[in-house]
């Protein structure tokens, strides 16, 4: 948000179509323009002039006959004075010496005039030669910036997630009978659990507040259906010793709410006092659930550094598994034809006083709306900024020219601006913590 980038003319714009007919020397299409980024930009090209280029070229014939109108009176003011008859061909780049100086302003005005038509003609038959588009170099318009373009945030693996209002019945039933949805069938390979487990070992589990970490007096290997690791540690400074539960999620994949449940039923059975889940990404559905009777469930996310665990040094002082709780999110509905957001911050549990910790919207650096989630890719329709800093006076430098206030503070806001009820009776709310945890929630409107 803070930073200048060029403005590239699309292809599928006016202006862009404008700047394509300059360069090609054709008629603009009549056609209508959407603006389709997809449609490519306006690139720099390179001509590859050969003869046919000339020869099946029709604009050089009037490029002449128009210049001929110029020249031809010149040429015959410049016989006059100098009492020579020469040919376009014959006429000195430098005048003799002892012409008359009546002589030197047709003759100057006469070589103008030769060299533009030479240049006119030039470019004619660069326009309609064959050419090679440098698409690395797309034509800017330096009359506008950029601050960001359209973009789109998408999960780890596609994969659909279900509105929080409503519950599928099967997932439910499966979770009971112990089976498990097919993403996460066998934790991704032993060697993806063994290297989950090793940075547990060393690092922990981050909690949202500074300093706020569990710290593993033992981690092993636990041969369950869906629990792949066992550990304790103590709870506050001088707390009694709890056993943990691990599940570890795919390595690339998603954790459903019918995978937590599977294995906090199995957590209970063997007497854990707290179900951890680490994984990549969690579905909207499994930021209900924070506990099963007296099982408390954990959902930490993983850092996608793990991803380069091979070249990541081990150091056990990063933020590789953090806990980042569901968003108090609420729909600002009054029946009419739009709706609003509201969000209210982010509820952490803190496992050092067993409770359910409420922060305010400080603990947000930003949050996005998609306004008509369709289940299967998040669209970024609205973006909102939060925290203790406001960042308006950096942008303003940033950017190099004033901000309307009014219009930046309806970005640096908890509560949306209103839009339109959603075809797809769906939205779906991504918040972002300052560590760049996120978490996503999809409401029925």
């Amino acid at each position: 948000m803070a930073t200048r980038y060029p403005w590239y003319l699309l292809a599928d714009s006016r202006d862009g179509r404008a700047k394509e007919a300059e360069l090609t020397q054709k008629a603009p299409a009549e056609t209508p323009v959407h603006n389709d980024i997809r449609q490519g930009f306006v690139y720099e090209r390179v001509p590859h002039i050969m003869l046919k280029s000339i020869a099946n070229n029709p604009l050089i014939d009037d490029i002449w006959e128009k210049w001929q109108l110029v020249l031809e009176p010149l040429r015959a003011t410049l016989n006059q004075a100098t009492e020579r008859k020469w040919e376009e061909w014959q006429v000195p780049r430098e005048l003799p010496a002892g012409t008359p100086a009546s002589a030197v302003g047709p003759h100057a005005k006469w070589w103008e005039a030769r060299i533009a038509r030479q240049r006119e003609i030039d470019a004619s038959i660069a326009a309609r030669a064959d050419v090679e588009y440098l698409y690395d170099k797309p034509y800017t318009d330096a009359s506008r910036v950029r601050v960001a373009g359209p973009f789109t945030v998408e999960s780890l693996s596609p994969h659909r997630v279900l509105p929080a209002s409503e519950e599928e019945l099967i997932d439910l039933l499966d979770a009971e009978e112990g089976k498990r949805s097919a993403v996460d069938a066998d934790l991704a390979g032993h060697d993806f659990a063994a290297i989950v487990i090793d940075y547990l070992k060393s690092e922990g589990v981050k909690q949202q507040a500074k300093g706020d970490r569990i710290i593993f007096e033992s981690l092993t290997p636990w041969p369950g259906n869906f629990i792949g690791a066992s550990g304790t540690f103590i709870e506050g400074d001088n707390g009694p010793e709890r056993r943990a539960a691990i599940l570890i999620g795919p390595e690339y994949g998603t954790v459903g709410r019918q995978d937590i449940v599977a294995a906090a039923r199995e957590a209970v059975d063997a007497r854990f006092d707290v179900l951890i889940a680490c994984a990549f990404n969690f579905d909207a559905h499994s930021s209900e659930l924070g506990s099963l009777g007296s099982l408390k469930i954990l959902k930490a996310r993983i850092n996608p550094d793990m991803h380069m665990s091979d070249e990541l040094k081990n150091t056990g002082r990063g933020n590789m598994f953090v806990v980042f709780g569901e968003p108090d999110v609420e729909i600002l509905d009054d029946g009419g034809p739009e709706i609003r957001v509201k969000v209210h911050g982010v509820d952490v549990f803190d496992p050092n006083t067993g409770d359910i910790r409420s922060n305010d919207t400080k603990g947000i650096a930003a949050w996005f709306i998609d306004t008509d989630y369709n289940e299967e890719s998040f669209f970024v329709r609205h973006a909102y900024f939060l925290g203790a800093n406001d960042p308006y006076k950096s942008l303003k430098t940033a950017l190099q020219a004033e901000i309307d206030e009014d219009a930046w503070a309806t970005l640096y806001s908890d509560t949306s601006r209103p839009f339109p009820r959603p075809a797809g009776r769906r939205i779906a709310v991504k918040v972002i913590n300052h560590f760049g945890d996120e978490v996503m929630k999809v409401f029925g409107v």
